[in-house]
């Protein structure tokens, strides 16, 4: 299914590339979060073919932490992140470009609850409480009467509850321990949120891919994943109990609503716990990361390739959301995008600004 929907939405892109793309050749890097990893190999696969060939995006699945780290090292054109940038980051990015590091929004994340339990499909209903609980070690089976008490006339087994994390530093444990921080202070007071934390129990693993898989082949065993790689793998996924007190569904819908709130310029924000009646809690935005000054970026060896990674990333914060929801993810809102095109508007290469005619190719199609 998606596939076929990707050729149609392919074709529509094709026909229309016109003018906005260039014929220069280029190979682009990027690394970070593992929950894009979907979405990002479509559109590089898509970009690949819109340019006829010529522009070459490859993207390493290796957490956020890791993209954070390459692009602070420059050894990446650009990075991928549920985990903003912190003061500290922006400053040495700073010291070390004379210029911005831009955190930009490519897409909305939702962190499920995955788990497999015999007989138990999607829809168990969890609570943040509850939630902190199993992680912290102190909800330990299934039948737990909290548990119970949100989810009356289904058969919880007597079964020991096996939790399962990520090993590596990731944006989307960012997502799920600043929401468990923000509903429970029992949580914010013993882990609190990060993109890496002392885990009080559980085992580990590398990736929103390998948490899927140690969980798809574990029997007890419950995580937490974006919707996309839960749906992939075929694993049952959870409802969770909002600030307004409404059982959400993960999907498209409630994600999108989590997101519509009112960004700084900077587009640095928290939207966990979100207040909207219909928001899905456990949500957050992912963000690629751009140098200002890109000419001070040790990665790009050209002016040529530093041009491409903004017209590829104006591409994907514009007509590449249109691959969004058919991979199962929520597409930006309109005024990230706007915020977006903004800071790529004005990169910089030597100081002339690159980036200002490469986003006019996109606004005014």
């Amino acid at each position: 299914m998606f596939k076929n929907a990707i050729k149609l939405v392919l074709a529509a892109a094709a026909a229309v590339a016109g003018s906005a793309f260039s014929q220069a050749e280029a190979d682009i890097t990027g690394a970070g979060a593992s929950f894009p990893a979907p979405l990002i190999a479509t559109w590089a696969d898509v970009y690949r073919d819109v340019t006829e060939g010529a522009v070459v995006v490859n993207y390493q699945s290796i957490g956020s932490g890791g993209g954070i780290r390459q692009f602070i090292d420059q050894t990446v054109h650009f990075g991928a992140t549920e985990a903003f940038l912190n003061q500290e980051q922006l400053d040495q990015a700073r010291a070390g470009t004379g210029g911005e590091a831009y955190n930009l929004p490519i897409t909305l994340a939702d962190v499920v609850i995955t788990y497999n339990v015999p007989g138990l499909e999607t829809g168990v209903v969890f609570d943040g409480e509850v939630l902190a609980g199993i992680f912290l070690g102190d909800v330990v089976r299934w039948n737990d009467e909290r548990l119970a008490a949100l989810n009356p006339g289904v058969q919880l087994p007597d079964m020991l509850i096996n939790v399962v994390h990520r090993a590596d530093g990731s944006g989307t444990t960012n997502i799920f321990t600043s929401y468990l921080s923000s509903v429970s202070s029992d949580w914010a007071e013993r882990v609190g949120a990060g993109t890496a934390v002392e885990w009080p129990t559980g085992v580990g693993a590398s990736g929103n891919e390998g948490v899927a898989g140690l969980i798809g082949n574990t029997p007890g065993t419950i995580g937490y994943n974006s919707l996309v790689y839960a749906t992939l793998n075929d694993i049952a996924y959870g409802y969770v109990v909002n600030a307004a007190g409404n059982v959400i569904q993960p999907s498209l819908a409630s994600t999108s609503a989590a997101g519509d709130v009112e960004l700084p310029q900077d587009t640095r924000t928290l939207i966990v716990n979100s207040q909207h009646p219909e928001g899905y809690p456990i949500s957050g935005f992912t963000w690629a990361l751009l140098y200002e000054n890109a000419d001070a970026n040790k990665a790009f060896t050209s002016r040529a390739q530093a041009e491409e990674t903004v017209r590829f990333l104006a591409w994907v914060m514009t007509e590449g959301q249109e691959f969004s929801e058919v991979l199962d993810f929520a597409r930006l809102p309109q005024a990230a995008v706007d915020l977006n095109l903004a800071r790529l508007a004005q990169v910089k290469w030597q100081g002339e600004n690159i980036g200002q005619a490469i986003v006019d190719g996109f606004t005014t199609r």
